[in-house]
């Protein structure tokens, strides 16, 4: 949908004056009203008599800046509505223009912010008509916004790239002052030497070359010094601020369950304390569930009780609560979210591993059992794909599973599938670009390793290239269109290592550790929280500490810890 079209508008003083007694047009039969068709009309005055108005594509354009024209801000509103829903990367510069152009601040607004959060998708996506709309200052804004979302800072030069070439050459001006707003010390060093420093948009042109000189030996200094960045301060290379933010809540560590609770700032690659920690009992082997951003914590074990509690963490407001108690206790538990509901499936409840299952629903605040399980599964994983809920592994109290099985909720039946290619108790399994992956492990004898994925479509599982660390217990998410491993148990000791899988590259790659050793973690994402400065590196006046370099194989960590008699005892680690 292409806003290119201009319309012609009355101000509200003339809309006034024109029936008002004194005026021509008040004496008259028939009064031709310029600027709005018979069809407009027609779908007001139906408006006026029964409140309701039919918007579509076909009409929204001509119909907005009509009511825009006679005041009458309920079909203005429904209008805004309609196109808040249909935006898209195509048209969403085109909307924007057009609701500044009839004062309509909230769609504005909304345009801005898909704009800001689907960066890359946009300026891929936008044709040229559309990006010769979007004005150099409010481009520049956008570039030098903290919370533009852009997984690498290559899309945001990119993104220039695409805009200057959208209007060449009359926009090639306008290149030193954008070129201001790429934060160059993020770029990655290769890229920045051979896509950037030689283009030609910046190449031949003298006003960038002080900020070339400068990047180079940013660059230089980095590398000298054989550090990953640490000074987030820099101009070159203040982090922006991540539109998803990662959760790892609680678990095992240094013999007992631990409080703490940290978010991963993917944008800087770093790791973030946050307060305030719950003041219930710690947990370990519990499950994570994020809901209309909410954060869920369900189930688990504090070394003396086994749970059916479940707390809920409000990032905006940074305040726990308590909500309904599931019906059975879990421990081990698996936690996903389909459908707008919270599924908790089988755990251990101090006595029998179970196969019972149950849901949560937000609105009512009430658990309610579904349909058994066809194997009894502690230790298990779980993850949603394709309306379905799926679980694969577990231990059912004397071999570890691994065979896996969903849940149609239209039929309230559990289905199996193929089994896994190993048995995997202790496994990390979500879903991740069409596919179910299995991650780690413990298979009866040792911690995995090994990962391997489920296709849908055939029924079958696939290897995946080794992960760098054997774990088990471990917490396992998607961020960044990337699949991470969070801490977990190789075997020997609790972990503090992240790593994270590019299926595009098929390839796996170290990430920063935790600041805490620690297994039977939960993760879990929340996207667009009004507030996720506070869970980013942003919050601090200095930077912390030195990790590792992204990319590199893990470093042996000069920290140790003691394998506790819990994780040494249980196959359930």
């Amino acid at each position: 949908m292409t806003m290119g079209k201009k319309w012609s508008k009355m101000r509200p003083w003339r809309k006034r004056a024109l029936f008002t007694n004194g005026c021509t047009e008040s004496a008259m039969s028939v009064i031709d009203i310029p600027g709005i068709s018979a069809e407009m009309l027609e779908l007001i005055l139906e408006y006026a008599y029964t409140r309701d108005v039919h918007v579509n594509e076909a009409n929204v354009q001509e119909l907005l800046p009509a009511a825009d024209q006679f005041n009458i801000n309920g079909i203005v509103k429904e209008c805004c509505k309609f196109l808040r829903r249909h935006l898209s990367p195509e048209n969403v510069i085109g909307i924007r223009e057009f609701s500044k152009s009839y004062f309509c601040p909230g769609l504005e607004k909304a345009c801005y912010d898909f704009i800001i959060t689907k960066f890359p998708d946009v300026m891929a996506g936008a044709p040229n008509e559309e990006l010769q709309l979007l004005s150099v200052e409010d481009f520049e804004n956008i570039l030098a916004d903290d919370y533009l979302n852009a997984k690498d800072e290559e899309f945001v030069f990119e993104g220039l790239v695409h805009w200057v070439n959208s209007d060449f050459p009359a926009r090639v001006e306008y290149v030193p002052r954008l070129f201001q707003k790429v934060r160059v010390g993020l770029l990655n060093p290769d890229y920045f030497m051979s896509k950037v420093k030689t283009h030609e948009l910046i190449r031949d042109n003298d006003a960038c070359k002080q900020r070339v000189v400068d990047a180079v030996k940013f660059f230089y200094d980095l590398e000298l010094s054989n550090q990953s960045l640490t000074d987030f301060s820099h101009p070159l290379a203040i982090p922006r601020i991540p539109y998803e933010v990662l959760f790892a809540v609680g678990g095992w560590s240094d013999r007992s369950p631990t409080p703490v609770v940290e978010t991963y700032d993917t944008r800087a690659d770093r790791w973030v304390d946050v307060e305030p920690r719950d003041s219930h009992p710690s947990r370990a082997y519990h499950g994570i569930a994020c809901l209309n951003q909410k954060l869920y914590v369900i189930g688990g074990f504090d070394s003396v009780e086994y749970f059916n509690s479940v707390r809920c963490f409000d990032p905006a407001k940074l305040c726990w609560s308590e909500v309904a108690p599931m019906n059975c206790r879990r421990c081990y538990v698996s936690v996903t979210v389909q459908g707008g509901h919270i599924f908790a499936m089988g755990g251990f409840d101090g006595q029998v591993r179970t196969n019972a299952a149950e849901r949560y629903n937000p609105n009512n605040n009430q658990w309610s059992l579904i349909r058994h399980m066809t194997a009894q599964r502690s230790d298990a994983s779980a993850t949603a794909l394709g309306g379905r809920v799926y679980i694969c592994g577990g231990f059912n109290g004397q071999e570890c599973l691994q065979s896996a099985e969903y849940y149609d909720s239209a039929v309230n039946e559990w289905i199996s599938i193929a089994n896994m290619r190993s048995r995997r108790s202790g496994i990390g399994v979500i879903a991740y670009r069409h596919y179910v992956y299995a991650v780690g492990g413990f298979n009866g004898a040792n911690r995995l390793n090994t990962a391997e994925r489920y296709d849908p479509g055939s029924n079958q599982w696939t290897m995946i290239p080794n992960m760098y660390n054997p774990r088990s217990n471990f917490g396992i998410e998607v961020i960044d269109d990337m699949l991470f491993a969070v801490g977990g148990f190789n075997g020997y000791t609790t972990i503090c290592h992240v790593e994270c899988y590019d299926e595009r590259t098929n390839e796996w790659y170290d990430a920063t550790d935790m600041s805490l050793y620690r297994s039977a973690l939960s993760c879990g994402v929340m996207r667009g929280l009004p507030n996720r400065e506070y869970f980013s590196i942003k919050k601090f006046s200095k930077s912390p500490p030195e990790t590792t370099k992204k990319g590199e194989k893990p470093h042996v960590p000069t920290r140790t810890q003691s394998v506790t008699t819990h994780e040494a005892m249980t196959t359930d680690d």
